[in-house]
């Protein structure tokens, strides 16, 4: 039976590796659960062979390494994850846009006033970078999923989708308020001020996973 004395140089251990951790936090507390698990079992073997219950802890954090040895490995399982998470909410946010994004407009009083061509060229481009962004983000996926093969998610694709958002969020804001300067109603239209809400919790939404990608993967 395990016993409090059992525990305490394992989760030492398991604090040191945490701390030198970060990513997704969720997943960082399942591989540590795990990775308890199994020093804890490798105790218990120590244990059953004989010996005592300082002496089998010792033993089972030696053979399971140092934290600078461990993290690497670690590291990249959340730099992955932290990729796949960010990949996923992108998809599911320019999905939204693609689908409900002229419903802004439609029914509107103003709407059928023809906008400068570079206001139009500007409302092109937005619809343009989340293409791509979805595009990185579907790559994202794909790559993330076979990070344990290749040793961690890919950097360049991570930081691809991070730059192609910034420039998105941006974008999109112009584009807002640039429609606001033209037409005075469309502060006031409902379907405009929904989807002014809904972008910009999506993108305070996307904003928290880019920042979890950022620093689990430098």
């Amino acid at each position: 039976m395990r016993g409090e004395d059992d525990a305490t140089t394992v989760e030492e251990r398991l604090r040191e590796l945490g701390a030198h951790l970060r990513g997704p936090r969720r997943l960082k507390s399942d591989l540590l659960t795990e990775a308890r698990h199994g020093l804890l079992d490798a105790v218990d073997a120590y244990r059953a062979d004989g010996l005592p219950a300082t002496e089998a802890q010792h033993r089972a954090v030696a053979d399971f390494g140092s934290p600078a040895q461990l993290a690497p490995a670690y590291q990249a399982e959340l730099a992955a994850g932290a990729l796949r998470g960010l990949s996923l909410r992108v998809i599911a946010l320019a999905t939204v846009a693609f689908v409900a994004g002229d419903l802004t407009w439609q029914g509107s009083s103003w709407g059928g006033s023809p906008p400068p061509a570079a206001y139009q060229l500007l409302s092109a481009s937005v619809g343009w970078i989340w293409a791509a962004a979805f595009a990185l983000a579907a790559t994202g996926l794909l790559r993330a999923g076979r990070a344990a093969l290749r040793g961690g998610a890919d950097r360049a694709v991570g930081a691809a989708l991070v730059g192609v958002l910034a420039l998105g969020v941006l974008t999109g804001s112009a584009l807002f308020a640039w429609s606001i300067g033209l037409w005075d109603d469309a502060l006031t239209w409902p379907p405009m001020i929904i989807g002014a809400a809904v972008a910009a919790a999506g993108y305070l939404w996307l904003g928290r996973a880019a920042r979890t990608w950022l620093l689990a993967a430098r």
